[in-house]
């Protein structure tokens, strides 16, 4: 448990300080007019309150990640706090903050753009695949996660049961995707932000009741995946990609221009996009602790349950058994809240990347649906897929975890490119170091897992070590020949 207090108070701290840093490194200016002033269009461009803003951020960026992810990254051990925390503060809080901000500064611009700005046309365009893709894959697994879940709470989850849920909530996300950003979303977040919080706030009191014994770091960091039975899964990388969302996820680079387009002013950059981020590794850290409990220290058996239990069912066991039926209920209305949030602006994204690239503005009706039909239609193929077999998103989940911190990776390498643009010195290294880090680790895992070359799992540290030098090596290159140019 000092492990996980630690680890709260270094979150808190880590915005106030590095926060205030990275903050002070872009330089905010409050009196530039953003996107959702002078682009207004009562649709997507709408300027909304500071508080709501954040709220739908914090939901936009949340789904399972935080929850599910957590839980399996604390089969680690105590190694899934410093991620989480590192990750979290230098990492993950950075790459939205820096998202959000240049989009707001590049008049509310898509991911896609912001990395063709920066990087190039070409990886625009694979970025503007890459980016549709994984938006497509994520609404449509936050269609059949969240109906799992509501199947079980309304006691039957039969097929039939849960294809009802299917419909009602890809009901759901046709509506929210079609409707100008504050008649919907912006209404029914706040509610479902309340019931997110509410499951983190009451897990957190029961662990400081319950005070429970869990692996702390100075106990070590190594051979505890072995006892939760993760055999031939080491720390580096599998942890880097297990936990996403609670550190860093290139998902959120999707998400933040949906907020850049409704902040009024610059300076909430920092509350909406980088504290956004630091309130979802709170919520990743209480997860974290609660399933070491489960994994641990015997919870499994109290709750009836065992170690290889999936993610949903510890967050039905362990919610219903330290908060009551109804406080329990509550807590898991929390946890479907977080996918649904999260499906509905991945396929609104998904829409505004495409408008924005074929130049189709979306103020009418007619050219959203033009738009939203054929996405729904590749979504509906998708899940009939996952219907027919039932291994079907297993596999397709295998490759997302990989591409979502692979997407982190160049939204990370866009702001380094623009820091040595913008700001010169050696300020870009707040985003240099973690994209050197992401790089290494997303490189080493395609290349040692089996989903992908398979190459031994002892080789991966130098391959890790390699990528990075390598990176940075590249990078400095690029840099000389800039300022070669620059000079001639």
């Amino acid at each position: 448990m000092y492990s996980f207090l630690l680890s709260l108070a270094a979150l808190v701290l880590g915005y106030l300080l590095y926060g205030k840093f990275v903050d002070k490194v872009f330089g905010p200016d409050p009196k530039r007019p953003t996107p959702a002033i002078s682009k207004a269009d009562g649709v997507d461009y709408i300027a909304l309150p500071n508080w709501k803003v954040y709220m739908i951020q914090f939901l936009n960026i949340a789904g399972t990640g935080p929850i599910f992810g957590a839980i399996m990254g604390a089969k680690f051990g105590p190694a899934s706090y410093l991620w989480i925390v590192l990750g979290c503060i230098f990492a993950g809080a950075v790459h939205d903050y820096m998202c959000g901000m240049l989009s707001v500064r590049h008049g509310g611009q898509g991911f896609p753009d912001l990395v063709g700005d920066y990087l190039g046309p070409r990886t625009k365009q694979v970025m503007l695949v890459f980016s549709i893709v994984l938006l497509l894959l994520v609404g449509t697994v936050f269609v059949y996660s969240p109906a799992l879940i509501l199947g079980d709470i309304a006691g039957d989850g039969s097929r039939g049961s849960v294809m009802l849920w299917v419909g009602i909530v890809f009901g759901y996300y046709l509506i929210a995707t079609l409707l100008p950003i504050d008649k919907l979303i912006g209404k029914v977040y706040p509610i479902f932000a309340v019931a997110l919080l509410f499951m983190a706030a009451a897990l957190m009191v029961c662990l400081f009741i319950k005070w429970p014994s869990l692996p702390e770091i100075w106990d070590g960091l190594s051979g505890w995946s072995e006892q939760a039975g993760l055999k031939n899964q080491p720390i580096f990388p599998c942890l880097f990609i297990t936990i996403a969302c609670g550190a860093i996820s290139g998902f959120h680079a999707t998400q933040s221009p949906l907020m850049a387009r409704c902040i009024q002013n610059e300076k909430m950059g920092r509350p909406i996009f980088y504290g956004s981020m630091i309130t979802e590794g709170m919520v990743a850290l209480v997860w974290a602790a609660v399933s070491s409990w489960f994994f641990f220290d015997g919870g499994a058996a109290q709750v009836g349950s065992d170690m290889a239990a999936a993610a949903p069912t510890v967050v039905t066991k362990v919610s219903r058994s330290w908060l009551g039926l109804a406080g329990g209920v509550l807590a898991i209305l929390g946890v479907v809240a977080a996918p649904i949030t999260s499906g509905d602006t991945a396929f609104r994204s998904a829409r505004l990347i495409i408008a924005d690239f074929i130049r189709l503005p979306q103020k009418d009706i007619h050219k959203r649906l033009a738009i939203a039909i054929p996405l729904f239609a590749g979504s509906a193929v998708l899940l009939w897929y996952n219907i027919a077999d039932a291994n079907g998103f297993n596999v397709i989940w295998r490759y997302f975890g990989w591409s979502n911190q692979a997407l982190a990776v160049f939204m990370l390498w866009t702001a380094t490119v623009y820091l040595v643009k913008t700001r010169g010195r050696a300020w870009y290294l707040v985003t240099l170091l973690p994209a050197l880090f992401m790089t290494s680790v997303c490189v080493t895992f395609i290349l040692v897992d089996k989903i992908g070359f398979r190459i031994p799992q002892v080789a991966a540290p130098w391959i890790g070590i390699g990528t990075f030098v390598l990176s940075a090596c590249l990078f400095y290159m690029w840099m000389h020949r800039r300022q070669s140019a620059a000079n001639q």
